[in-house]
């Protein structure tokens, strides 16, 4: 007898979960949140810049979250300082690139990402930084077959996300900038700053349409591996991304991110406490800051950055480890298996960190004694 997920596509044989946004592993911020664009572009009624899909007071509140005099909801995707994703929006509607900075786990890919949707449309046009990336990968390749059979033309020429962000006037992205090697980082001066790609072997160039521009990414982990020339750090706009300034602003972006990944991967176990949450977020900050939430005990740091980002796939994991290997509902064993893992980077400093800040902190509060508990039984 089929099932009920099979007689859906049954009228349709070649299609399949992967056909639909909601069979995607991982969907695209246009995708995920198309309903809310399109309530916004509908009801957006001021000035949009050049091929802007929303002017920048929506892409604002997109980001940010609101609602909007129907009564339509827009969740907030950005939680943090609103005059930072005003002056990346501001700065998007110039000339000048956006570079958003910060450390490692700050949710610069996410910005960068959900600013792409709402301006452009798209969030695809992109170039991942690594220490193998290649000119080509910015400026444009070539197709070999065509190009030893007719020679260059702009038939053989292999169009970059770079590229095509410029000929169709959207936003391009650019990830890890400074893992990129120096002089293919500097391939992009000339479109940053004359906004335009030169093709020497056609003798021609591919000018920018309007409403192109550059977002980059670059974290300060990654600082004296490729620097930055500082021609072309003149051609951005710099916005430093902070880790959360307050508990609770970090509580409510794991809360809300731990939950939507629930939903998107499917996994079969009850909704993460917010006491859970709060216990990860808390002793990241701790270990983070070096001192105690009360400021009564100084702590030694980990090596690692201890990111939101880290703190959301801790209680992802847990979630899985609940969901496939226990009762369903997230507990201490669940999340000390990723906790320990996400603070525990050098086998060695890192271990000391942790068993001082076990035997100091944890093991004195009362409602933590679970988690001392299962600390020590994996250690």
């Amino acid at each position: 007898m089929a099932s009920a997920k099979s007689k859906a596509h049954s009228s349709d044989p070649q299609s399949s979960p992967a056909d639909s946004p909601s069979g995607l592993l991982r969907q695209q911020a246009e995708q995920q949140f198309a309903e809310e664009l399109a309530a916004l572009a509908k009801t957006d009624t001021r000035h949009r810049p050049p091929n802007w899909h929303l002017s920048p007071w929506a892409v604002a509140l997109y980001l940010l979250g609101g609602s909007l005099e129907n009564g339509f909801e827009i969740t907030p995707k950005y939680v943090g300082n609103r005059r930072l994703i005003e002056v990346a929006i501001a700065t998007l509607a110039t000339d000048r690139a956006l570079l958003l900075y910060g450390v490692p786990g700050t949710a610069k890919s996410w910005v960068s990402e959900h600013l792409a949707a709402a301006i452009s449309g798209t969030s695809k046009l992109l170039v991942q930084g690594t220490a193998g990336t290649s000119e080509e990968a910015i400026r444009y390749g070539w197709n070999y077959a065509r190009l030893l059979a007719d020679g260059p033309s702009m038939a053989a020429l292999t169009a970059s996300p770079m590229m095509r962000a410029m000929n169709d006037g959207k936003i391009a992205r650019v990830e890890e900038l400074t893992r990129i090697p120096s002089d293919v980082q500097d391939t992009l001066i000339t479109i940053l700053s004359e906004k335009l790609l030169p093709i020497p072997e056609l003798n021609t160039e591919i000018q920018a349409a309007k409403g192109f521009n550059v977002i980059a990414t670059a974290n300060n982990r990654d600082r004296g591996v490729n620097e930055l020339s500082s021609a072309l750090k003149r051609r951005f706009n710099t916005v430093v991304l902070p880790v959360p300034s307050t508990m609770e602003e970090e509580v409510s972006i794991v809360h809300q991110r731990v939950e939507q990944l629930g939903r998107a991967l499917e996994l079969p176990a009850e909704k993460p406490a917010l006491g859970e949450v709060q216990r990860v977020v808390t002793i990241f900050r701790e270990l983070r800051n070096g001192v105690t939430l009360d400021g009564k005990t100084k702590l030694k740091s980990p090596s690692g950055t201890l990111s939101p980002a880290e703190a959301i796939s801790v209680v992802n994991s847990g979630l899985s480890l609940s969901a496939h290997f226990g009762d369903g509902t997230l507990n201490a064993s669940d999340l000390m298996a990723g906790l320990i893992g996400a603070v525990v980077k050098d086998p060695v400093q890192d271990q000391i960190v942790w068993k001082e800040y076990l035997e100091t902190v944890v093991k004195e509060r009362d409602d933590w004694q679970d988690l001392y508990h299962a600390s020590r039984e994996m250690l």
